[in-house]
């Protein structure tokens, strides 16, 4: 079996944000920001399986800080687990005022990653060497979202749901119901 340190497949890209990449009110779109953010996935974790990957998921995607027009936005990833033919690469996005020099930080997540082969069949990546307690944590952080995500899903099985159950906590939301 093979492994790779994760420094092997960081990647890190720097962008500046141009009038061409905002929205309606001046800022950076949202969008293209997450555009980015899945070009630099598919690098990272094609670079750590050596073949083209494509995203199977996304875990969280929180807009913390606005990015303006003008400013250098970096977004750094790196692989943070690794499955047989998944990997979980962890994405850190900030913005820098290149004026005053003040450094934003505007967004992290966790994309998956699935390698494929020539025929787009998932293929066997290389394991991680995992050699700081930072990397550990980050590897087990991983393991509890898998686990947390597939607690969720069995919870809210589809094939046993009963409206019932739940009308009370509806109506203390901003919902009207019309049944």
């Amino acid at each position: 079996m093979k492994f790779k340190r994760i420094e092997d497949s960081q990647i890190t890209m720097t962008q500046l944000m141009l009038p061409s990449h905002s929205n309606f009110r001046g800022k950076i779109h949202g969008g293209y920001i997450l555009n980015l953010m899945d070009q630099i996935a598919f690098a990272c974790a094609s670079k750590h399986s050596e073949h083209y990957s494509v995203t199977a998921s996304v875990n969280k995607v929180d807009f913390l800080n606005a990015i303006e027009v003008g400013e250098l936005v970096t977004l750094k990833a790196s692989v943070n687990y690794t499955g047989r033919t998944s990997m979980v690469v962890g994405l850190r996005v900030e913005s820098e005022n290149i004026h005053t020099g003040v450094v934003k930080h505007c967004n992290s997540s966790y994309f998956t990653m699935v390698a494929k082969d020539k025929d787009y069949k998932s293929i066997p990546v290389p394991g991680l060497i995992l050699d700081s307690e930072d990397s550990v944590r980050r590897f087990a952080r991983s393991i509890k979202r898998q686990k947390q995500a597939k607690k969720r899903s069995a919870s809210f099985d589809p094939s046993e749901f009963n409206m019932h159950d739940y009308l009370e906590e509806i109506q203390a939301h901003n919902a009207k119901l019309e049944l």
